[in-house]
């Protein structure tokens, strides 16, 4: 039986007062298609309008030492580095950010999927709030075959562009493979993923099959309606508000998911842009963020736990 729910939010938040065209252009920015200077060259020509939007755009940059939340020598976690076989990805091995809950285990596991630019900070708190929460948590870097991430967003961005994406996907097919089979995992997974990861944790649920148990991307696109059949896990998908990027693409998916008889919920957070979950940019918004945590993690007590 397929289980549907479509909801739109009003969380009440109050954030920076930041232009929409301003948003617009670092959606643009974030996704590779223009660069810094030109992002910046046209936020501030929206001067003209009366709108201080150089300094808008400025405050976009993310600011990661702020954005912490769980601390990396938090007692209730030991977190760790770990390098697994990738066959058939962009390099022979990949690099990971394995972080696992104190105890002996075994623990339910989670592989968290990183945006459009590698494993950055904020992935990594990520990681360790889900280890935090109980979880059995990977966070693989798509660049490593390149090095790793190179400590800032912008060469972050260029370098997973200049990666085979097919090659990329499989990376992170074969890291939730390993931690699926990991010593101290039970064998139920769930994933989670931003932007880019949103795709990839859409994707992994056709690829996986009965191997996912859950999945729950974060404003990404959609899986190819062709695939969608393949699907077994619980889907729990998560929009932004104001997204013209990936929020046309769900009545196409949403259809598939109704056809195939996929157990999947749908939430909109109202007012909300892309990116809302990460808060080390003022597109963070902090009700939205936490409602879409606790509904993830409750996604994962009921089917990996």
């Amino acid at each position: 039986m397929s289980q549907l729910a479509q909801h739109t939010d009003h969380t009440g938040v109050t954030q920076v007062e930041i232009d929409q065209r301003v948003y617009d252009l670092y959606d643009e920015y974030c996704h590779g298609k223009i660069d810094r200077r030109e992002y910046l060259k046209r936020a501030g020509a929206l001067a003209a309008f009366g709108i201080p939007a150089l300094a808008m755009a400025t405050s976009l940059i993310p600011q990661y030492a702020k954005a912490q939340t769980i601390s990396f020598t938090d007692p209730r976690i030991k977190a760790s580095y770990v390098t697994y076989p990738s066959p058939g990805g962009n390099g022979e091995t990949m690099r990971g950010y394995l972080v696992q809950p104190a105890g002996a285990g075994p623990f339910p596991a989670v592989l968290i999927i990183h945006e459009n630019r590698g494993l950055n900070p904020y992935i990594e708190d990520v990681a360790r709030r889900a280890a935090a929460a109980g979880y059995l948590a990977l966070a693989p870097d798509g660049l490593a075959p390149l090095g790793g991430y190179p400590g800032n967003d912008d060469d972050g961005r260029t370098m997973q562009a200049k990666l085979d994406q097919v090659k990329l996907r499989t990376d992170m097919l074969n890291g939730a493979k390993w931690l699926k089979a990991h010593k101290l995992s039970t064998g139920k997974l769930g994933v989670t993923g931003f932007c880019w990861g949103g795709g990839t944790s859409n994707y992994l649920a056709t690829a996986m099959g009965a191997d996912l148990q859950a999945s729950a991307p974060y404003y990404g696109a959609a899986a190819e309606t062709a695939s969608v059949g393949h699907i077994k896990a619980a889907m729990l998908i998560h929009f932004a508000g104001n997204d013209t990027g990936i929020n046309p693409m769900w009545p196409a998916y949403e259809a598939a998911l109704k056809a195939a008889g996929t157990k999947h919920e749908a939430y909109f957070y109202e007012g909300t842009q892309h990116g809302f979950h990460n808060n080390s940019t003022p597109r963070y918004n902090e009700a939205a963020a936490k409602l879409s945590w606790d509904r993830t993690m409750d996604l994962f007590k009921k089917h990996l736990t």
